[in-house]
């Protein structure tokens, strides 16, 4: 059964990204690619740190996320929103210093937290361009992926800090985002 959740993850967190890469073909979604490269970096050091740690079910989910990201960077830097505001450099700023605090304590623990830590400082640029343009973003993309995190966390052989932080926090940054979305593009609607 744990199969089968991971294999019903890693293909909804793979095919989330449809509707937001047909969104920015249509010109309709504009990721902020500040978020995406940050994102992609970040889950290609968490499934490295996951397979160190022997928690192959979560590299599987982190690693499937990874592609998922990198393909909206590879459409995004030429449709994508790639102007740096103050706030995405310190953002990034931010990512960077969490990588270095990874490396210094070279740690399968300390690495998912920090990716995490540096995943949500990742989703802020995001966030506050889906709270002032919400129909630049696409919402779906982002509910699927919240969805694919269930089910990576039914997948789980065993629960733990590092099996379990990331899927966790992958539900609900995604869920959240999700959620600003839609009720953003309600408060545009009644103006």
């Amino acid at each position: 059964m744990k199969t089968l959740f991971l294999v019903i993850s890693t293909l909804i967190t793979v095919g989330a990204v449809i509707p937001y890469l047909r969104d920015i073909i249509k010109g309709t979604t504009k990721p902020n690619l500040v978020s995406w490269i940050t994102w992609t970096l970040i889950t290609g050091i968490a499934t490295a740190a996951e397979i160190a740690a022997a928690e192959y079910v979560t590299a599987i989910f982190t690693s499937a996320a990874m592609l998922e990201t990198a393909s909206v960077v590879a459409l995004g830097l030429r449709r994508g929103y790639v102007k740096y505001t103050r706030f995405d450099m310190a953002c990034q700023l931010g990512a960077v210093i969490g990588v270095i605090l990874w490396q210094i304590f070279n740690s399968p623990g300390v690495a998912v937290v920090a990716s995490v830590t540096i995943d949500l400082i990742g989703v802020l640029p995001t966030l506050r361009h889906s709270w002032h343009k919400p129909h630049e973003e696409t919402w779906s993309a982002y509910m699927f992926s919240g969805v694919g995190g269930v089910f990576a966390i039914f997948a789980l052989s065993s629960y733990n800090v590092v099996s379990l932080t990331y899927a966790v926090y992958i539900v609900l940054a995604n869920v959240v985002i999700a959620f600003v979305i839609v009720s953003r593009r309600q408060v545009f609607a009644t103006r």
